[in-house]
């Protein structure tokens, strides 16, 4: 019995997630993984970290256009956070080159902006109370700060640092 041809290569992980995802995203949303992974790049440096393509959306075709190709661009739907948003509208052109750029044909013609949260919510790290060592520790390095409000930020701080570590990999001073 002849063993298929693709076990012995090795392959990334991406690349077998990528043909998995890639046709539902392009189902459901008209994207793919490279536009999502491109995205910083497409965007550029003041839109990367605050939007993200959320879906493409083509008008349905009954028969060719006018142009008789059959195709018509779509309109790019971008989630974006906050007042980003009306300075993401300003650069809608150059935002559109860049992406039919990406793409190698005119695929958008629009950008529809919805305002939302780009990034998920980090979780806050659950901190434990400090034992009496590490305050008299933490109290002892604080000893000269004589600004009462600072000191009291400073303790905030450190203790937060102190209660993420484990207390068996504390140091002792």
């Amino acid at each position: 019995m002849a063993k298929p041809s693709h076990f012995g290569k090795t392959r990334q992980i991406a690349e077998i997630a990528n043909r998995l995802i890639d046709p539902i995203l392009a189902k459901r949303a008209g994207i793919n993984t490279l536009l999502l992974a491109s995205w910083d790049e497409i965007a550029g440096e003041q839109f990367a970290g605050c939007s993200r393509p959320e879906r493409i959306r083509w008008p349905r075709q009954d028969g060719p256009d006018e142009t008789g190709g059959g195709f018509s661009p779509g309109v790019l739907t971008i989630a974006c956070e906050g007042a980003r948003a009306l300075f993401l509208m300003h650069q809608e052109a150059e935002v559109i080159a860049r992406v039919n750029s990406f793409f190698g044909f005119r695929a958008v013609s629009q950008i529809r902006i919805v305002q939302k949260a780009v990034h998920a919510p980090t979780r806050k790290l659950a901190s434990r109370p400090l034992d009496a060592a590490e305050k008299h520790r933490l109290a002892g390095m604080l000893a000269e700060v004589e600004d009462p409000r600072l000191r009291e930020s400073l303790e905030r701080l450190g203790a937060g640092v102190i209660s993420r570590r484990p207390r068996s990999s504390q140091r002792q001073s």
